[in-house]
């Protein structure tokens, strides 16, 4: 590039009214990729806001309060074991035992009561905070997005369809950290530091002995901590990867078919799961270790404190009352830090979620400061006038090549202009530009002569409407969408809608669907055709009805005579309106159009279409050259046209909305003389002209464009052809725009022609006659129908299946695991056996400790043999600790896994059908692989261990105090039905509302998911308003149940955490009934307390974790339900023949209808017959059957539907090499027959890798070689080798963008190189300009061995034999022509087949009449 490039690409791109920092700043950013560098134990604050400050702090007190209660459980504890010594040694009897213990008794229920009412309070609060943080970070990443960019869309590394939901997962994790974990950790560390000032005040000295080894434990366990943070991160890294991937994978499932790529897909997903799961083993060996730690250092203290309290009692300083609480509130202390150990990883990853969201914030409001000069500008009226000055502009993610360079554009107010150039040109880059989705490089854009710079980006966006090739419709009705158009949607009445509709030939279509214009039509429009999505953007345009239209490649999916008449509607409709039109499709364009061509970023030729093609060199005419020229209307047939216009004069021309269809939409001229018109209006025009750029402005071009500019005629000399209405249309009649819709006013004389015939009648005939034809195939072949009103409002669908068991559940684990993974898991349900025998064997090695102060003498030998048995148990039970925690996290990440894989396995294999369903939504289904599958990984790595451990325990401390002392046991259990009862009312509740509040979260971020994944269309409707208020909707529904779930939950979780200590109370005062009695010895009492109070202690912290266990057993529901599919049981395996070539294809009789619409058949006794090495054009209206039969062919939908099954042995069939299709085996087949579709998918990997998607590594077709061969024949390669990286160049989501036809062109080239037998194309030159498409058109004949070259008269020369079968659906003139054979779909039948001379030139045949414009005359 020349300086000039130079400058303009080093200009700096940023937002209207931002402050954009450098580039190298923004490269940082990318790399550090939205994770966060440092994650702070503050990170979980980082969306509490001063209205959280309330409910924070009562959740604090509470907790705090809660807290306190152990230690005073302790201070009982101690007086209740004193008095108990006290009779001992004989110093209380046996009735004022039992008035003391009676009374610690009621205290100890006024305890336990007070603790309920404290532990469900905290419990509702801390719950009610962590919904409080979802909906605040929910809220300001929405406002934050909402506000960014399309540069930070585009910078993202890993493409905005893989942030989102991450972004969910981390929403996720954040709101469970800052809830009952958070709560439990204060809860806990108020009980350490009050049962340490209980321990001090009892015996400093004791205490300090004890808790000797704390300060060298703290050290090592902070840093053990430090190595968890590293592994989170690159965890997190790994799992976007993956989510990417399966993202990727699901949303291009037809493509992943199509090519064989299942198991690509599946192997890439495994590697990046088992990538995470290597990470996440880092962070679950630190736990284990921390919590094996805490173990040996929590019992290992009694070695010193015991020796050191036997001594205190000797002496008298103290007495064993004393002693003995001291030692409960140190046992309090160091057993809650080991309560919070569990949570650690929850904490961690909470922490560095709030981090991460923090960063993606920030650096989203960086440098945004907007002046109050910027951007605020409304004007009252938008006249349309725009001017595009010098403007120079790169996308992001390609700031070394300009899109658009020292361009300078004219739109007048009230024109139509055309903007045309081959693929990746600039064309769309300029209606980016002027929607405001970029801000240039250099240069500047004005309307109406204000700069676009100070004008309100709301304002501009309603006066100007952008319809792009890709067209984006929402999960809503089709009233909803169309209605999307106008700013006050809200507001818009059926009537308005209706009229749209009918300007967009969809009236018809619409009429025969179910619920008409309430129908839902999926996610995206799944359910609706390529040109139906484009009928209803145009529709949504024509209500909108902007002062300023933008159509890029909108008419692109239509057939010919749909395209003609919606193309002339939209020129009556936009008749003193400025409209832009980019296109490739030069036909559209009418000789007085004014036209600019670009040429990589540059204006190399403009002017009039009659003045362009003058030049038979340049580059218009090299543009307009390859496509077919047609011979132009006689003069008896303008003669005829106008004597069958004169006759409809009368009819009222509003009785249809499609307006006039001009003589002939591609080449034809007619001249007419250059009369009546308006003086008036050419001096308007004239003034507006006068503005158009000089060619002083065009900077410098090729030889070629230099000539061409000398040649070109200026734009005054041509003002009375562009002044003059064309002599085969209606002059139009004056609309305004009411309440009621259009309304009719009296006709504007100074149009009136008296010599101009009226085609108002001719119109309505090829209204009439194309919508009979076509419309009652043209509706959609999946459409559902509204059931639920709930759908309409974002609201997730009901589940059908209810939330599985824990034993179905972990029913499945065995199964899933190999054997070396099930010999871990054995290993650490062996390991958890011992941890569970640890603590009755620690209760009656303790309690003999105990005993030892009953002792007259030696007491302090005892009491060294114990301690020392204690450090034995301590050291074995903290090595079972670490293996039970580590084995078990490695077991539950095996299985997930697992699952993981088998459940993207299983949706892969799934018919084509399955993903239409509304449960099976791409959202849906990653976030069920990402989120769901980690937190159902919890059950076993987690849960299940605690459950065995709780399980062993109790049985051996029931079996040994049964032993020891059966009445106390046996009263002690008698607690058993109400503690149960009580857990699983808590589990009931917790289970029900977590699974609605699943539900909530779901159908928020299935909004979120929607409105940036679509955020370009969302902002050129000016939609955010409504998404905003739509999720803001969604979310507050969610927090609403959040915190009814709060409210219930607390209930539950208070009484069961409160009914220990009424247990305690009970076992106590029996027990002094048992022992003041002299029916069992103090030792057998204590023994049995000790091993009933730990066990029941033990069990009672798994109550803490039934929140989280819910939440498991719905989200394991959830991905078991996946990775239970069946698995190849579908059509696409019901074959085993394996073809090595396919021969004939043949269809016989083939009725077929989608299997959502069995009662709507989309082919009706379909035959047809294509023969090896030919080349056949599939020809008809949209919604004929055409891409069905690429559908049917490729195995992606079976031939027998629902309705037919009965008649498998007729003869109602598809052939291939007389094989029926169902007994092939598809992937087979598929590796024989390549598809190009009408809208290929780019894959977020290399070029050379998207060429080769789906071919094996070791095959020779993945050659560099034979990769650039394909390439070359596509028409892409030079520019690959354009691109920095050349083959190696990212592309696809998070790589750079490529326009529409080099998109389609790289899926051409994706057929090319496997070098298939069958290539079925579908519309391939729909976003390609003439050379490019006849490019294609020429490597198409050399593909099929028919070398074909134009001459005149259209005769074909240079016929060869060999090479591949080539079925091409096309609307497109020049394909037809360039075909071999033509066949005609009409109604789902074929009803012409043949040459298309052969056919053109049948009078009152239906190729004919698709070519025409309904009168019978060809175009």
């Amino acid at each position: 590039m020349g300086d000039t490039d130079n400058k303009a690409a080093s200009v700096p791109r940023h937002s209207m009214g931002e402050d954009v920092e450098e580039t190298t700043e923004r490269k940082r950013d990318d790399e550090q990729d939205e994770q966060a560098v440092q994650a702070e134990w503050r990170s979980l604050f980082n969306f509490t806001s001063r209205a959280h400050i309330f409910p924070l702090i009562i959740g604090l007190l509470l907790s705090i309060a809660s807290g306190i209660v152990v230690p005073a459980l302790a201070i009982f504890l101690g007086k209740i074991f004193n008095s108990f010594s006290d009779f001992g040694a004989g110093t209380l009897d046996g009735l004022e035992l039992r008035k003391k213990i009676s009374l610690y008794a009621i205290q100890l229920v006024g305890l336990g009561s007070a603790s309920w009412l404290l532990n469900g309070t905290y419990f509702t609060f801390w719950l009610a905070f962590g919904e409080l943080q979802a909906k605040s970070v929910r809220d300001k990443l929405f406002d934050g997005m909402l506000q960014k960019d399309m540069e930070w869309y585009d910078m993202r590394k890993a493409g905005i369809g893989a942030m989102i939901p991450r972004l969910q997962t981390q929403i996720r994790e954040l709101q469970i950290a800052t809830s009952q974990p958070l709560g439990f950790a204060v809860q806990y560390t108020v009980t350490t530091f009050a049962a340490l000032g209980l321990a001090f005040y009892t015996s400093w000295n004791l205490t300090l002995v004890t808790l000797a080894t704390i300060p060298m434990s703290a050290i090592c366990l902070a840093w053990i901590s430090a190595r968890m943070q590293p592994g989170i991160d690159a965890q997190i890294e790994q799992l976007t990867q993956a989510s990417k991937l399966a993202n990727n994978a699901i949303s291009a499932i037809d493509t992943v078919k199509c090519f064989n790529g299942q198991d690509f897909e599946i192997w890439q997903y495994a590697t990046a799961v088992k990538k995470a799961a290597q990470c996440y083993l880092v962070q679950a060996r630190a736990n284990a270790l921390q919590i094996g730690f805490v173990r040996i250092v929590t019992l290992g203290m009694f070695v010193q404190g015991f020796w050191y309290g036997s001594h205190l009692v000797d002496t008298g300083k103290k007495n064993p009352g004393q002693i003995l609480t001291a030692f409960w509130a140190c046992l309090m202390a160091t057993q809650t830090i080991e309560q919070i150990l569990p949570q650690m990883i929850v904490l961690e990853k909470g922490r560095a979620a709030g981090a991460t969201l923090k960063a993606v914030l920030i650096r989203m409001e960086r440098g945004r400061k907007v002046t109050k000069m910027v951007g605020r500008k409304a004007p009252r009226h938008c006249d349309g006038d725009i001017q595009a000055k010098n403007l120079s502009f790169a996308y992001p993610s390609r700031p070394d090549q300009l899109a658009l360079n020292n361009a300078s554009f004219f739109f007048p107010a009230g024109e139509t202009s055309f903007v045309i150039g081959r693929s990746g040109s600039g064309k769309s880059t300029l209606g980016n530009l002027l929607m405001r989705f970029y801000a240039p490089g250099s240069g500047e854009i004005s309307i109406d002569g204000e700069s676009i710079q100070i004008l309100d980006t709301n304002w501009l966006r309603n006066n100007i409407t952008l319809v792009q090739q890709q067209s984006v419709l929402f999960n809503e009705t089709i009233f909803k969408n169309i209605a999307f158009g106008r700013r006050d949607h809200g507001r818009v009445r059926k009537e308005e809608v209706k009229k749209s509709v009918e300007t967009a030939l969809l009236q018809n279509t619409i009429r025969d669907l179910p619920e008409g214009l309430d129908t839902l039509i999926g996610a995206g429009g799944s359910a609706l055709s390529g040109g139906q999505k484009q009928r209803m953007v145009i529709a949504r345009a024509r209500l909108r009805d902007t002062p300023i239209l933008i159509l890029d490649e909108a008419t692109s999916a239509l057939d010919y005579i749909t395209k003609s008449l919606l193309m002339e509607a939209i020129r009556e409709w936009r008749r003193g309106k400025t409209t832009i039109i980019i296109t490739h499709d030069i036909s559209q364009i009418l000789e007085d159009d004014y036209t600019y061509v670009l040429e990589k970023g540059v204006i190399i030729q403009e002017g009039y279409k009659h003045v362009l093609e003058m030049s038979k060199a340049g580059p218009f005419a090299d543009l307009l050259q390859p496509r077919i020229d047609f011979p132009s209307m006689s003069r008896d047939t303008i003669q005829l046209r106008q004597r069958r216009q004169s006759s409809s004069d009368g009819e009222n021309p509003a009785s249809s909305q499609i307006s006039t269809i001009s003589d002939d939409l591609m080449d034809i001229q007619c001249q007419m003389p250059k009369t009546h018109v308006s003086i008036e209006h050419h001096e308007t025009l004239d003034q507006r002209r006068s503005r158009r750029p000089s060619q002083g402005l065009i900077a410098p071009l090729p030889p070629v464009a230099v000539r061409m500019h000398r040649m070109s005629t200026t734009r005054a000399s041509i003002l009375p052809l562009r002044n003059l209405p064309r002599p085969y249309e209606l002059p139009s009649p004056t609309l305004v725009s009411g309440q009621s819709g259009m309304e009719l006013l009296d006709m504007n004389p100074r149009y009136t022609m008296g010599s101009a015939p009226s085609t108002i009648e001719s119109t309505r005939r090829a209204s009439s006659h194309f919508s009979q034809a076509s419309t009652r195939y043209s509706k959609p072949p999946r459409l559902k129908a509204v059931i639920h009103e709930g759908k309409l409002k974002g609201r997730p669908i009901k589940r059908a299946k209810q939330i599985s068991s824990i034993k179905d559940i972990l029913r499945t684990v065995w199964p899933t695991l190999t054997w070396p993974q099930r010999v871990v898991l054995i290993g650490g349900f062996f390991a958890a056996f011992i941890h569970a025998a640890a603590t009755p064997i620690f209760s009656w090695v303790f309690s003999n400790l105990l005993a030892t102060f009953f002792l007259p003498s030696g007491r302090s030998v005892v009491a060294l043999k114990w301690s020392l048995s204690v450090l034995g148990v301590a050291v074995g039970d903290a090595v079972a600790s670490y293996f039970m925690h580590y084995l078990l996290e490695s077991s539950g990440q095996a299985w997930v896994d697992s699952l993981r894989i088998q459940a993207m396995k299983r949706i892969v294999d799934q018919p084509r059908p399955w993903f239409d369903e509304e449960e099976n939504s791409l959202s849906s289904l990653t976030e069920c692989l990402d989120r769901n599958a980690e937190e159902m990984r919890n059950l076993v790595g987690r849960f299940a261990g605690f459950v065995f451990v709780a399980t062993v325990m109790m049985t051996i401390a029931c079996i040994w105090c049964l032993v020891l002392c059966w009445k106390l046991t046996l009263v002690g259990l008698s607690s058993a039905p109400f503690m149960y009862g009580v857990t699983r009312g808590f589990e009931a509740i917790s289970t029900k509302w977590e699974g609605r509040s699943n539900d909530a979260s779901d159908g928020a971020s299935a909004i979120f998911t929607e409105t940036f994944g679509n955020i370009r269309t969302v902002r050129a409707l000016t939609l955010e308003g409504y998404f905003h208020k739509k999720y803001a909707n969604a979310i507050s529904r969610a927090m609403s149940i959040g915190l009814r779930r709060a409210a219930y939950s607390g209930v539950f979780f208070g009484l069961s955490d409160a009914g220990i200590v009424f247990v305690t109370a009970l076992i106590f005062y029996y027990g002094s009934l048992l022992v003041s009695s002299h029916q069992f010895s103090i030792h057998r009492i204590l023994t049995v307390f000790n091993m009933l109070l730990f066990s029941i202690a033990n069990v009672n912290a798994i109550v803490a974790f039934i929140p989280q266990i819910s939440s498991s057993r719905d989200t394991a529901t959830r991905l078991l339900r996946l990775s239970n599919l069946p698995y190849k049981s579908s059509h696409e395996h019901t074959g085993h023949i394996r073809l090595s070539t396919p021969g004939n294809i043949k269809f016989t009789n083939l009725t077929f209808a989608y299997p959502s619409r069995t009662a709507y058949p989309v082919l009706s006794s379909f035959s047809l017959t294509i023969h090896p090495n030919s080349y056949t054009a599939l020809v008809g209206a949209s919604g004929s059957g055409k891409s069905t039969i690429a559908s049917l062919l490729l195995g992606l939908y079976p031939t027998t539907t629902t309705a037919d099954k009965q008649h498998l042995t007729t003869p109602t069939t598809l052939s291939i090499y007389n094989h029926d299709i169902r007994t092939l085996h598809v992937p087979t087949l598929r590796t024989m027959i390549a598809i190009v579709p009408q809208s290929p998918t780019l894959f977020s990997t290399t070029v050379a890798s998207n060429i080769t998607y789906g071919l094996p590594e070791t095959s020779r077709l993945t050659s560099l070689a034979n990769i650039r061969a394909a390439a070359r024949a596509a028409g892409i390669d030079d520019f690959i080798t354009s691109l920095p990286l050349g083959y190696d160049t990212l592309v696809g989501d998070g790589g750079i963008g490529l326009s529409g036809g080099q998109v389609q062109r790289l899926g051409i080239a994706r057929a090319l190189v496997r070098k298939p037998k069958v290539l079925v194309m579908d519309e391939p030159t729909s976003a390609l300009d003439g050379e490019s498409a006849e490019h294609v058109r020429r490597c198409i004949a050399r593909l099929c061995g028919e070398e074909r070259v134009r001459v005149e008269g259209g005769r074909r020369t240079g016929v060869k034999d060999g090479g591949v079968t080539v079925i091409v659906i096309t609307h497109e003139r020049g394909m037809m022509r360039a075909a071999g054979r033509v066949v005609v779909l009409k109604g789902g039948e074929a009803v012409e087949d043949g040459r298309f001379e052969d056919l053109m030139a049948r009078r009152g045949g239906e190729l004919r009449r698709l070519m025409s414009s309904g009168d019978g005359e060809v175009r």
